[in-house]
């Protein structure tokens, strides 16, 4: 597994942790955890060029769903 690969892991699992916080405090907290995983994603992203991939949708709500769903997972979709 390489260094990519773990913080999107550990991403995962903040997300999960920040969506089920019980308290104020244990939200902040995996809310700074996941801003320090997401800064790390980042850098890494900038040392490798993106790859270009082509998605051919049916319909105009699929394509809206799929955007959706990059725009939620930090992918930037053109076009």
């Amino acid at each position: 597994m390489n260094s990519e690969s773990q913080l999107r892991e550990k991403l995962r699992k903040i997300e999960a942790l920040f969506v089920g916080a019980g308290t104020a405090g244990e939200r902040h907290a995996a809310e700074a955890a996941l801003q320090r995983v997401r800064a790390r994603v980042e850098e890494l992203a900038r040392h490798d060029p993106p790859i270009e991939q082509q998605f051919s949708l049916p319909d105009q709500w699929s394509r809206h769903l799929f955007l959706a769903l990059c725009r939620r997972y930090g992918l930037r979709p053109f076009r």
